[in-house]
């Protein structure tokens, strides 16, 4: 049996791509799962996601930022997984605005709920290994520094920080992960700003031409999201990861080249070729 065999769980942006997959693991596990999701255009949310598990779970279409429905929604959870968010980084780029109001006051509003509903719940909240800013030395250990370079990964931080604070002072037992570059099946796949590894898939399954930008030298540890959902879920039965910073990844860097090149071998389809950045991605 499972330690979340029989468990209320929650999962904000469950229709998304990591939120889907863990749904589907949690309800194989045995848990009673609910599952929010406000379903914004182009962030990935889709019904389909949850195909596999659609008549046993319970969704709810709302907005994080939404007070009553976080206070109603939260009672009685064992375990909430906050996934939901603006994640575009390159939106945050043109339009800083969503990241601090979903990322930032959103969190917030789910944590205040928790505090006056359920602070016996057990929250693991998401985010992203851009939070450090640019890697000093490789791998990147939890205790370095965060020295973020965009909106995106500050409100990030934000988000992460308020956790914390709600789990120090307000006791709301929290896990602070940091996730690294997740791919695999049910992510969103329409445009490339959701992960490159995802969307060089795409490209190489139309028979496209797969830019890389720069030099294609850029690293980063490319995590399948199978992997990924396990770590959620342990870190949420593992008592001595409550109160912790922790990344989620692997530790074997691999560069764009080298992804570019691997999907286009074992698809067979597809080609790729160095590009300039962008102006946007030039300016980071």
């Amino acid at each position: 049996m499972s330690d979340l065999a029989g468990a209320n769980t929650l999962i904000t942006g469950g229709m998304g791509f990591i939120g889907s997959n863990l749904a589907i693991e949690l309800v194989r596990q045995g848990a009673n799962v609910t599952i929010i999701d406000a379903m914004f255009p182009n962030y990935g949310g889709n019904i389909f996601n949850i195909e596999p598990v659609r008549d046993r779970v319970r969704v709810n279409f709302c907005d994080i930022r939404d007070v009553n429905a976080m206070n109603y929604l939260v009672q009685g959870q064992d375990f909430i997984f906050h996934l939901a968010g603006q994640m575009d980084h390159v939106l945050s780029l043109t339009n800083p605005f969503p990241d601090i109001d979903i990322n930032i006051t959103g969190t917030t509003v789910l944590l205040d709920a928790c505090k006056r509903h359920n602070p016996t719940t057990r929250l693991i909240y998401t985010g992203t290994r851009g939070q450090y800013g640019p890697a000093v030395t490789l791998p990147v250990r939890e205790d370095a520094p965060t020295h973020p370079k965009g909106v995106h990964e500050i409100s990030r931080l934000a988000a992460e920080m308020i956790v914390r604070i709600y789990h120090e002072v307000h006791g709301i037992r929290a896990v602070l992960l940091r996730l690294t570059n997740i791919y695999g099946p049910r992510a969103q796949m329409k445009h490339s700003r959701y992960g490159v590894a995802n969307w060089f898939v795409r490209q190489a399954l139309d028979n496209e031409m797969i830019k890389v930008f720069g030099t294609g030298e850029i690293k980063r540890d490319f995590l399948y999201v199978r992997d990924c959902v396990r770590a959620l879920i342990m870190c949420a039965i593992e008592e001595r990861a409550y109160g912790e910073v922790m990344n989620v990844g692997v530790d074997v860097p691999s560069n764009f080249r080298d992804l570019a090149q691997t999907v286009t071998h074992i698809s067979g389809s597809g080609f790729w070729e160095l590009t300039p950045f962008t102006p946007e991605r030039a300016a980071q």
